[in-house]
């Protein structure tokens, strides 16, 4: 959970039709073009969660806040289950999470085009494992937007083979955030995130913050200036 409250939108919207469940905010762009914000949130969590951020994202921006395809239980979903062995490494549902990101993917596309956003005005964001299938959509399909928001997250190993070629991912922004104090995702999650990508052409935005696994209002801050400034 991000720790915020939760913030259901009241103004009319669009009628997308999409993949995967999902909460709308339309953008008010003022006469200037909107982008968009697609949001996933963490295992164990549902799309009102991260929705809950909207008050604080940049008003030209359409946002989504999706829902996880997996049932866990009541108001519980999850992009994919995982386990973990007794050394304590991470075992994931690797046909669930495939399933996952090709809908995401979908999701991300179908979106973009009904609001007329093209893929240089839309970004993804998640927390924990939404920020797993947002770091996972940047680098596998770069194609489809402009940058990925990442919080207190980590790079799934079976990603790593299919990272696009460099050349398709020059001008994208990635930022990267994490809890100093993170016990479910351990620090060295993000900071292997940090290296891995320092090979690649695309623009990072690194901090690490005091606390544990949640969002931290000045983390809050920081990302939604880094989505203004790639605005601009």
């Amino acid at each position: 959970m991000t720790g915020f409250m939760n913030q259901i939108s009241k103004e009319s919207t669009l009628e997308l039709r999409l993949p995967l469940s999902f909460l709308q905010r339309p953008a008010n762009s003022a006469g200037t073009r909107p982008w968009l914000l697609v949001l996933m949130h963490g295992v164990g969590s549902n799309e009102r969660d991260l929705f809950g951020l909207t008050a604080h994202v940049p008003p030209n921006f359409h946002v989504l806040s999706l829902r996880a395809p997996h049932v866990l239980g009541p108001g519980s979903y999850a992009w994919f289950e995982f386990g973990i062995t007794p050394g304590g490494e991470r075992r994931i549902d690797e046909a669930q999470e495939l399933a996952s990101r090709q809908l995401v993917a979908q999701t991300v596309a179908s979106a973009a085009q009904q609001l007329d956003v093209p893929p240089e005005r839309v970004v993804v964001g998640g927390f924990s494992q939404g920020g797993i299938m947002s770091l996972s959509l940047l680098l596998t399909q770069p194609q489809l937007l402009r940058g990925a928001m990442v919080l207190h997250s980590r790079l799934l190993p079976q990603v790593l083979p299919l990272i696009a070629p460099p050349e398709q991912l020059e001008g994208k922004q990635l930022w990267v955030s994490h809890g100093l104090q993170d016990q479910v995702i351990a620090l060295a999650s993000a900071r292997d995130i940090r290296e891995r990508v320092s090979r690649l052409p695309l623009t990072l935005s690194y901090t690490e913050y005091p606390g544990g696994h949640a969002i931290m209002a000045a983390e809050l801050d920081a990302a939604m200036n880094w989505l203004r400034a790639m605005t601009v």
